[in-house]
């Protein structure tokens, strides 16, 4: 790697759904400089997450997951000082009407539910990005 280029940021898209963990890398690819990590359950992001807390600069979740449900994932990384920082937004199709004000108490930055409007993850996520210093 050269001096002159740009290290990705990396944003973890935690997804079960093939198809919404496909058409959220999709929109996420058009932001610049820009990688997508997929996990299909928040056990396998956390570890990713850790083993290189700085590399990450945003996670992504849905809720209901296998193995580590989007909850636990989110109040791990909080209580934990080396990523507790680190962007998160969620994505969900939970209809429980208290669910993004929980999920706000936990720590997360946004919360879109499902169906979501790619864009507008997208458009949350560049501005979280461009506000965290990497």
């Amino acid at each position: 790697m050269h001096d002159n280029e740009i290290m990705p940021r990396v944003v973890l898209v935690v997804e079960d759904s093939e198809y919404c963990a496909a058409t959220l890398e999709i929109a996420l690819l058009a932001i610049p400089d820009v990688a997508v990590n997929r996990f299909a359950n928040g056990a396998d992001a956390l570890r990713f997450l850790l083993a290189d807390p700085r590399k990450v600069r945003a996670l992504i979740t849905d809720l209901h997951l296998p193995v580590m449900n989007g909850f636990e994932l989110i109040q791990q990384i909080r209580s934990d000082r080396r990523v507790s920082g680190l962007p998160i937004l969620v994505v969900s199709g939970d209809t429980d009407p208290e669910t993004p004000e929980r999920v706000c108490r936990l720590g997360a930055n946004a919360f879109f539910s499902k169906p979501f409007s790619p864009a507008e993850v997208k458009n949350k996520l560049e501005q979280l990005l461009d506000a965290s210093p990497p």
